[in-house]
């Protein structure tokens, strides 16, 4: 928890830096297709020190993950064969299994599993080098990321704008139960995912 703590706090910090806006457009883009820390918190934290700029970066984040996730496309599309095994040995959450399992997915459920991934908690990058490789309907995945990426950024600025300092201070004084909260449903989410096979 104390490792998770600094790394909130680190991130936080870019903030109250002239540098927050462009990390999180890159952070957001990063999360889509290769980086496994989502941009939610530094988006709440610059929502939190500008709550009247809350939609602006949201749009901002929204913007970033598309292309982001366009380019976790990309990597799918043209670079599968060659990138494969680095992404099984060195990217947490790949595994062939775990990627056949995807693509049974995407084969029943292309829209839902694109808009699933994109909304919740799971590891989009996945999802968008997922949809490469399988050949998804790339504007249909386009338009699918940035619905379900879209309502979770302005839902997560609406949130702020509305309540502000409120959430901030919730997640300060809670912040050890919601990181666990989090962590029982992503791995309660893994292993849903992992029995599905």
């Amino acid at each position: 928890m104390v490792l998770l703590r600094r790394l909130y706090d680190w991130v936080l910090h870019w903030a109250h830096t002239p540098y927050g806006v462009p990390a999180l457009f890159l952070l957001a883009f990063a999360e889509s297709s290769f980086f496994p820390l989502p941009p939610d918190i530094l988006l709440l934290a610059l929502c939190l020190s500008l709550p009247a700029r809350s939609y602006r970066f949201a749009l901002l984040t929204t913007i970033g993950s598309v292309v982001g996730g366009m380019g976790g496309y990309l990597i799918g599309y043209t670079l599968w064969g060659a990138t494969s095994e680095f992404f099984y040995q060195y990217v947490p959450g790949f595994s062939p299994s775990g990627f056949s399992q995807i693509q049974q997915l995407f084969s029943s459920y292309d829209f839902w599993v694109i808009f699933t991934a994109g909304f919740t908690p799971l590891p989009y990058k996945i999802f968008t080098i997922g949809a490469g490789v399988f050949e998804i309907n790339f504007p249909l995945f386009v338009l699918t990321s940035a619905i379900s990426r879209g309502l979770r950024f302005f839902l997560l600025a609406w949130l702020i704008y509305t309540f502000g300092d409120k959430v901030k201070a919730g997640i300060d004084k809670y912040f050890n139960l919601l990181t666990l909260t989090f962590m029982i449903l992503l791995l309660g989410g893994f292993l849903l995912f992992t029995g599905l096979r």
